[in-house]
């Protein structure tokens, strides 16, 4: 079974990947995220392979009236096209800082990041919105947001969850993925949730290429996806020190 490390400094080196062209990371997440790490992975010497294993689809949902509501929560950026412009003064409560990037580009100008996960995100909106205030709205994805939910309404909030977008498991690596696996070129793997973990496992296992793992280093977000991940046969399992991307490009350094 790999090794898993919950660190943000490299205490050991990665191999050099057994072919001669550029190092490659594989990016798991959906857009517009993937193309944001594209970015930065690039900006430290590697070769951005993007490969999402989930496609981000926007529902239709009956949000409420901003004079209606205290703040948002978003434990995602896939959330925020579905905000109302007329939102843009509320107070928006954000999981981590891309997502509280990407909200701020949008045009909202009271944006928070609780720099971390779930929990973290229910302690900022316990610190910033007053329990006798108007209701929080958690705009979420399909499935999510409901331990959070429940967290803030056993803390005395009143929560509207909003499903405003679901995501679609991709039904098999892309044939650059594949090649690049197979021809070693791979050195490290980022996922930055469970899910995308495990789909990635299923993905992998059905085109019989898990082999070509045992030269590449994944790195999580979080114990969860690590728990994951640990199905495959890596070179190492390396756990971001804090969950956010930040810390998970430290890594790679």
């Amino acid at each position: 079974m790999p090794t898993v490390r919950a660190t943000s400094s490299p205490d050991s080196e990665i191999t050099d990947c057994p072919s001669s062209e550029p190092a490659q990371v594989l990016i798991t997440r959906p857009e517009p995220g993937a193309s944001v790490t594209a970015t930065r992975v690039a900006a430290l010497g590697f070769v951005p392979l993007v490969a999402p294993v989930f496609a981000t689809r926007q529902i239709e949902s009956a949000l409420p009236p901003p004079g209606h509501i205290a703040a948002v929560l978003l434990t995602s950026g896939s959330a925020v096209p579905a905000l109302l412009s007329d939102y843009r003064d509320l107070p928006v409560l954000t999981v981590g800082d891309a997502t509280a990037t990407r909200a701020r580009a949008a045009g909202f100008h009271n944006v928070r990041s609780a720099n971390g996960d779930a929990r973290d995100l229910a302690s900022l909106a316990k610190e910033q919105v007053p329990r006798n205030a108007r209701p929080i709205l958690l705009a979420v994805g399909k499935f999510q947001g409901n331990a959070l939910a429940d967290e803030l309404r056993a803390g005395g909030f009143r929560v509207v969850r909003r499903v405003v977008y679901s995501t679609m498991p991709a039904r098999a690596l892309s044939a650059p993925t594949l090649a690049a696996l197979r021809a070693g070129q791979v050195r490290a793997a980022l996922f930055f949730s469970a899910e995308a973990a495990q789909h990635f496992v299923q993905l992998v296992q059905s085109a019989g290429v898990g082999a070509a793992l045992r030269s590449v280093e994944a790195i999580s977000i979080g114990q969860p996806a690590a728990v994951a991940l640990r199905r495959l046969n890596w070179r190492l399992i390396r756990v971001a020190a804090r969950p956010n991307q930040d810390e998970m490009l430290a890594l790679l350094r």
